[in-house]
C-alpha cells in the first residue's frame, strides 16, 4: 500500500492510497480472548489482505491524521489514522470528514428535525449547528481507526 500526502492543517492530514501490491499478513481466525485465556493455535488458518479488510471502495476512500482530542469519547485519538469513505450514506450518528468555513474537522453528524450538529465526544467541546450561512461540505463518513498504542 502506498500512501500520498494530499493536503495537511492544523487538525487534519489527509493523504491518498494505492493499493496496487497486496500485503498479506498472518490471521489467526482462532481470535484472542478479551476475558479469560484461551488455548493458543498451533497454525495460521489464512492470510489477510489489510486492503480487503479495510477499504471497500477503493477510489472513493482516503486516509486522514487526526491532531486534537474533541473525538476521545469515540475511541479516536490524536495522532489516530481514520480510513474515510466517500461513498458511504451519511446517516444519523455517523462521524464524519467535514469542512465548515475551510476547516477541517472530524465529529458525529446528528439530525434533529430541521437542524443539524456535528457534535464532538469530548465535554470540552461545543456541538457545531449547521446553518445555511456556512460554506459546509461533509467529505466522508469515518469507516475505521488505526490506533497505535506505542
Amino acid at each position: 500500500m502506498t500512501i500520498k500526502l494530499l493536503h495537511k492543517n492544523k487538525y487534519l492530514t489527509f493523504y491518498s492510497s494505492t493499493s496496487s501490491q497486496l500485503l498479506n499478513i498472518p490471521f489467526y481466525e482462532g481470535g484472542v480472548s478479551a476475558g479469560f485465556p484461551s488455548p493458543a493455535e498451533d497454525y495460521m488458518h489464512s492470510k489477510l489482505d489489510l486492503n480487503d479488510l479495510l477499504i471497500d471502495h477503493p477510489s472513493a476512500t482516503y486516509y486522514v491524521r487526526v491532531n486534537g482530542d474533541s473525538m476521545l469519547g469515540a475511541g479516536i485519538q490524536s495522532g489516530d489514522l481514520l480510513v474515510v469513505d466517500r461513498s458511504l450514506e451519511v446517516i444519523d450518528n455517523s462521524i464524519v470528514v467535514a469542512n465548515i468555513n475551510g476547516e477541517f474537522t472530524v465529529k458525529r453528524i446528528k439530525k434533529n428535525k430541521n437542524k443539524m450538529f456535528l457534535v464532538p465526544e469530548n465535554e470540552k467541546y461545543q456541538p457545531i449547528e449547521i446553518t445555511e450561512e456556512m460554506d459546509f461540505e461533509l467529505f466522508g463518513v469515518v469507516a475505521h481507526v488505526i490506533h497505535h498504542f506505542i
